[in-house]
C-alpha cells in the first residue's frame, strides 16, 4: 500500500473504488462538456479526476482502523483483469433524477465478484455488510435538491437522446481506498492507499 497526505481530523470520510486511467477520464470530461453544450442546467459536475466505480462505501471511519482496512484489502486482492467500456449514458432516480451517470458494457460480473470480495475482507474486519445491490457507473454529476420539477424532466429527456461519443475500453489493475472531502464546490477525492494487482 502507499499513502499519501494527512488530516488532522479523528475521522476519515471512506470508499473502496477502481480508479479510472487518464485517457477514459479525459474523454468522460468531453462529455460532461457535451451535456453543457446541448443544454443540460444547473448540475454539481464531478471533476474528471475524481470520476471513479465505487466497490464499497464505508463513510466516517476512525483513522486507527485505516491499518485494519488496508490489511484487508492486501489479504483479499488476487490477481485480475477487467476490461470493460463506457457506453450508456443513464440517471438514477426516475422522474426525480438525481444523477446523471455512464453505464459500462463488458466486465460487470467480474465488478459485482471484486465488490462481493471486498464486502466480504471488510465484513471480517468488522464493518458492516453492503444492503444495497451492486451498480457499476461512472457519476458524472449529480442533480441539486432545488432544481425544479420542469428542468428535471428537461435533464431526463436529454439524458435519454444524448448521443455518448466513443470511449475508449479500459483494464483495472487496482482497488483503491479513498477519502472524500466535502466542500462547498463538491467532494474532493485522495488516494489513501491503492493496492496494485498482477497478472
Amino acid at each position: 500500500m502507499t499513502a499519501s497526505g494527512a488530516d488532522a481530523s479523528r475521522t476519515l470520510r471512506l470508499f473502496v473504488a477502481c480508479e479510472l486511467p487518464q485517457a477514459v477520464r479525459d474523454v468522460l470530461s468531453q462529455v460532461q462538456d457535451d451535456l453543457r453544450r446541448a443544454g443540460a442546467p444547473r448540475l454539481r459536475w464531478v471533476r474528471p479526476e475524481g470520476i471513479h466505480i465505487t466497490l464499497k462505501f464505508l463513510g466516517e471511519v476512525e483513522r486507527e482502523r485505516v491499518p485494519v482496512i488496508a490489511h484487508a484489502l492486501a489479504d483479499m486482492i488476487e490477481p485480475f483483469r477487467i476490461e470493460t467500456t463506457p457506453k450508456v449514458l443513464g440517471s438514477y432516480g426516475g422522474a426525480r433524477i438525481r444523477v446523471v451517470s455512464v453505464g459500462l458494457e463488458g466486465g460487470a460480473g467480474q465488478l459485482a465478484e471484486l465488490a462481493r470480495r471486498v464486502d466480504d475482507a471488510l465484513a471480517a474486519a468488522g464493518f458492516d455488510r453492503e444492503r444495497r445491490p451492486f451498480s457499476p457507473h461512472l457519476t458524472l454529476a449529480r442533480v441539486p435538491d432545488r432544481l425544479a420539477i420542469a428542468e428535471r424532466a428537461a435533464l431526463a429527456a436529454l439524458v435519454r437522446d444524448f448521443r455518448l461519443r466513443s470511449v475508449p475500453p479500459m483494464i483495472l489493475t487496482a482497488v483503491s481506498l479513498m477519502q472524500s472531502t466535502l466542500s462547498p464546490g463538491g467532494s474532493v477525492y485522495r488516494t489513501v492507499g491503492e493496492f496494485p494487482v498482477g497478472f
